[in-house]
């Protein structure tokens, strides 16, 4: 059977080099990094260099890079640290209402700690309007967080234009940048977005599972959210994973050599992909930006009629894997918040995937999965009417 990965939104498969890289840090560079001794020294190293190669990667310093277990605590760290370490400045706050739901998460558990949210909305295409940032922002105002690309739909917000309406209002807010999607895909321009803090992960760029990142800018405070021996500058407390880091320093360095050609290619198989299923006349609908707007690597459609947990196990039965919507919450029957806060009815909700592309990709398996995809569709219809 026939093995067709389409679901790198949720998670990519390692590089060769990388789990290659881990194997020997586990078995030789096992020391704790804290230890003064060589052990301790060598896996101190590696860390060392995977900060320079992140830190190198966004042009910042190493010292602004603090490694946490993943975008999930990256994102609460950042929310939640600068929203205690500030609260004598304000309690109001500011987000998107299609974060990932470990930012939407963290302040929904922040407004029950007394801050006041404002979720800003979205238009179909899964856009901000920049306009909208600038009349909630208030001289209370702490903090806004925003992704920078949309892991269910793709869209790319307007971070220059938010970052410019926020500083402009009030130059003391933090802007925060959820980038788990974006980077090492599309150019991560912090200073022209005025971004004070960004989250990264490893495993959406080819590397480990439990490792990713907060880059916070010189000056930024946050409270951390436990207590430890003050690893990572005291706002990470506990033994760093050293496998993971490692493996994530080199696979953020192998994904962003020649980033422009391999996004390029990765946007040609959405495009093959997207063009095959349209050309077939099936009833699809496109769900967030059109397909030269969005991000190169994700694709979300609606086959109105039909159920996407059938769809999916349908795909799944061919070899072919696919997602329903976020991987954290797919498991759930509740809609995607994303798809609701895009405006689509029912039917286009309930009939909904999502199909993310990758450089272990290929056209061959492209135009295959496109064209079982449409066998399905074809089929699962016929038997509906």
């Amino acid at each position: 059977m026939i093995d067709i990965y389409l679901d790198n939104s949720s998670t990519t498969r390692p590089y060769p080099e990388v789990t290659e890289l881990m194997g020997t840090v586990l078995s030789e560079t096992y020391g704790n990094p804290s230890s003064l001794h060589d052990k301790g020294l060598e896996a101190e190293k590696l860390i060392r260099q995977a900060r320079r190669q992140i830190a190198t990667l966004i042009n910042r310093r190493e010292d602004e890079i603090v490694f946490t277990s993943g975008g999930t605590e990256a994102n609460n760290l950042a929310i939640k640290g600068v929203s205690f370490r500030n609260s004598q400045r304000g309690k109001h706050l500011l987000c998107s209402s299609i974060e990932h739901l470990s930012a939407l998460n963290s302040f929904r558990s922040l407004e029950r700690e007394g801050f006041e949210i404002n979720f800003l909305p979205v238009n179909s295409r899964g856009y901000i309007d920049p306009g909208e940032v600038n009349k909630l922002v208030r001289d209370d105002t702490i903090l806004i967080s925003i992704m920078h690309v949309n892991n269910e739909i793709a869209s790319i917000q307007p971070l220059k234009e938010i970052g410019y309406q926020i500083k402009v209002v009030n130059p003391d807010v933090l802007l925060h940048v959820d980038a788990v999607q974006s980077f090492t895909r599309l150019p991560l321009r912090l200073e022209e977005w005025k971004a004070d803090l960004a989250s990264f992960s490893a495993h959406k760029v080819h590397g480990p599972k439990g490792a990713g990142c907060l880059w916070i800018r010189e000056g930024t405070k946050l409270q951390p959210l436990f207590d430890g021996g003050e690893q990572e500058r005291g706002l990470r407390s506990g033994t760093e994973n050293v496998a993971a880091i490692a493996g994530f320093g080199l696979a953020a360095k192998l994904s962003s050599e020649n980033q422009k050609h391999k996004m390029s290619v990765v946007s040609s198989l959405k495009k093959t992909f997207i063009n095959k299923i349209q050309e077939s006349g099936i009833h699809c609908l496109i769900n967030g930006p059109l397909q030269e707007e969005g991000a190169p690597h994700i694709i979300n459609l609606s086959f109105p009629g039909l159920k996407s947990e059938i769809l999916l196990h349908a795909l799944e039965e061919k070899g072919i894997y696919v997602s329903a919507g976020s991987a954290c919450h797919s498991r759930h029957p509740e809609p995607s918040h994303v798809l609701k806060s895009i405006g689509l009815n029912r039917q286009a909700l309930e009939g909904a995937l999502r199909f993310s592309f990758s450089i272990f990709n290929n056209e061959e398996e492209v135009i295959t999965a496109a064209e079982e995809t449409i066998k399905i569709v074809r089929h699962l219809s016929g038997l509906i009417k």
